[in-house]
């Protein structure tokens, strides 16, 4: 089932959606919206171009990292023992959501999903300390690669990573679980798997199982009548 969001701010129970992870259209990129959607795993995903409203998906099978399961390949130890980049937090979220947003094109092709508006609402919640972002610079002192996210308790929700020279996403994502073990940080949540993010360790757990890291009780609250009517 697809819901329809109108001003009201509330999501509907993510279990009722579709196969795929579709659970919702409609609303709006609020700060309160966003913060309400991400504490259920809920996150916007649809095309600029093509929509007219937000589509909002939940998988309820997450790909996640624990980030003591990050595994580092040989190659990525070598180019980190080599200190080609140096690696920042929070220092050029613009520069990094930009990046994400245009590198090889990805602006210009079909589906692109990081356009003006939704990237005006993360560097919103980028500046009320909601979101962060993760930069590798190479010796030219030149944004080389990074990632955003959300932060949300102990969990990162990942939301896009780029890579203008090779494997700097990865080094980005790396220097994360490190720094996310050093502060008992819980969960990296992938949203989506792909080939590297699966090499490097990412696995799917079930939603309840993500959805008590990510947010303890509220799976009780799920479970009220209320919630899911639309």
């Amino acid at each position: 089932m697809i819901f329809q969001l109108e001003e009201d701010i509330v999501f509907p129970d993510p279990r009722l959606g579709e196969e795929d992870g579709l659970l919702a259209v409609g609303g709006d990129l609020s700060e309160e919206r966003l913060l309400l959607a991400y504490s259920y795993g809920i996150f916007p995903w649809f095309s600029f171009r093509d929509w007219s409203q937000p589509a909002w998906y939940c998988p309820l099978q997450r790909f996640v990292i624990f980030p003591d399961e990050i595994h580092i390949s040989h190659s990525m130890r070598t180019l980190m023992n080599k200190k080609t980049y140096r690696v920042t937090f929070n220092r050029d979220f613009d520069g990094v959501i930009a990046g994400c947003s245009q590198v090889n094109g990805r602006y210009d092709q079909q589906g692109a999903w990081l356009g003006e508006e939704i990237m005006k609402a993360y560097r919103h919640l980028n500046r009320q300390g909601y979101a962060t972002s993760v930069e590798v610079w190479n010796s030219d002192g030149e944004l080389a690669g990074g990632l955003y996210g959300v932060v949300m308790g102990d969990c990162f929700i990942g939301e896009s990573m780029f890579s203008r020279e090779p494997n700097t996403s990865k080094l980005a994502l790396i220097h994360l679980a490190k720094f996310m073990q050093r502060i008992g940080g819980k969960l990296i949540d992938c949203q989506l798997e792909t080939p590297h993010l699966k090499s490097m360790g990412g696995r799917f757990i079930s939603y309840e199982e993500y959805l008590e890291i990510l947010n303890p009780g509220a799976l009780a609250a799920l479970d009220c009548p209320s919630r899911g009517e639309s």
